[in-house]
């Protein structure tokens, strides 16, 4: 498995930014994305329908690229965690982790022996079809595999400094809309409450060194959360700033008189 170079911003106290794709399924986006300055994409399988034959072919396609390939799997079963990463997947973000044994599930599915029971297969696309030492090879791919486990449900954050604690997990994630939906308020993010649950997660981070992550919608949104400590941001997703570029274009000819 390649060097993670998200990895190793984050575990020298970096940020490191990138961003999601539910849209475009296409072999160039990663290029596209990367060419645009983003450090990692993360293609989604939770809200698309996407096959691991599609993120198959968008993994491929994305290792020419100079960013990293992640994929948020759509539930924490083990034959997605194993699939993604043998198809080249070099980091998984896993939604809706509420407690210490799921996240326990989520590590042990995406290590190899003694840390985890990843079944080994080697020669695949997830080590570039290459031969040598599978010893070496496991042990590359357990350090070099970025964990990312959502936190979106008011379980998640009672749980968020337990799940913080475990060796393999490396970002806690705040899922936004979920967890503002789990705690009765949906959309309020601006919400004492919701504010709270932030902090909660915040400080499990600070407190086992691991890294808080956030997708932020807009330019502003991003520098507040770096400002708040959040070191793992995707900006936007494919289809949402295709949307608004578009949109800030059409308006802006429209109305080029006024």
């Amino acid at each position: 498995m390649r060097e993670n170079r998200v990895k190793r911003t984050l575990n020298q106290s970096g940020v490191s930014i990138g961003t999601m794709v539910f849209e475009f399924n296409t072999t160039g986006i990663a290029r596209i994305a990367a060419e645009a300055g983003a450090e990692f994409v993360i293609f989604d399988m939770e809200h698309t329908g996407w096959s691991v034959e599609t993120i198959r072919t968008l993994v491929a396609t994305s290792r020419s690229a100079d960013l990293v390939p992640m994929v948020r799997v759509p539930t924490t079963e083990y034959h997605f965690f194993a699939r993604t990463l043998d198809v080249g997947a070099m980091g998984l973000m896993v939604p809706m982790v509420e407690s210490e044994a799921q996240a326990q599930v989520i590590v042990q599915s995406a290590k190899y022996p003694p840390i985890g029971r990843r079944g080994a297969g080697f020669g695949l696309a997830h080590d570039d079809y290459t031969e040598g030492d599978i010893i070496a090879k496991m042990q590359n791919a357990n350090e070099e595999v970025l964990l990312i486990a959502q936190i979106e449900t008011v379980n998640g954050i009672e749980n968020a400094d337990k799940i913080a604690a475990l060796d393999g997990i490396d970002v806690l994630w705040i899922g936004h809309f979920d967890l503002t939906n789990s705690m009765g308020i949906p959309g309020q993010f601006t919400h004492p409450e919701f504010q709270r649950a932030v902090n909660v997660v915040l400080e499990a981070c600070r407190r086992h060194g691991k890294v808080a992550g956030f997708m932020a919608s807009s330019v502003e949104e991003g520098r507040s959360f770096i400002a708040q400590g959040f070191r793992c941001l995707a900006y936007g997703g494919d289809l949402w700033l295709y949307k608004q570029a578009l949109r800030e274009g059409i308006d802006a000819i429209r109305n080029r008189e006024q």
